[in-house]
């Protein structure tokens, strides 16, 4: 009479044949689902940023990623733009860093 052993650990019989193709197959799946939950949609916002980053052209207001919000004043080609932020100030900075092209009045509406 024991407690602490279950009768499952105690029985005997032959264990269970699994088809060897099953771990294949489940592989797959799981590669299939991590391509089309995360890397499909990762490339695709790759892809639409980097149309982004080559359709800004001089006179767009534009969002960068770190909030500000400003007119193209120059497009260089080695990658940077200058922003005007007003009248009197100008920031370059990587084009890279563009989050959003704002429609034309954004900023007379702020």
């Amino acid at each position: 009479m024991s407690f602490f052993v279950s009768d499952a650990v105690a029985a005997t019989g032959a264990p269970s044949q699994s088809s060897p193709y099953s771990l294949v197959v489940m592989l797959v799946v799981f590669g299939l689902i991590f391509y089309f939950m995360i890397l499909r949609p990762q490339q695709k916002r790759a892809k639409v940023h980097k149309e982004l980053m080559s359709s800004i052209s001089k006179g767009d207001e534009v969002l960068t990623t770190g909030g500000l919000v400003g007119r193209v004043v120059k497009v260089a080609d080695t990658g940077y733009i200058s922003i005007a932020l007003n009248d009197t100030n100008e920031v370059v900075i990587k084009r890279d860093f563009v989050a959003a092209v704002l429609p034309k009045g954004t900023m007379k509406a702020l």
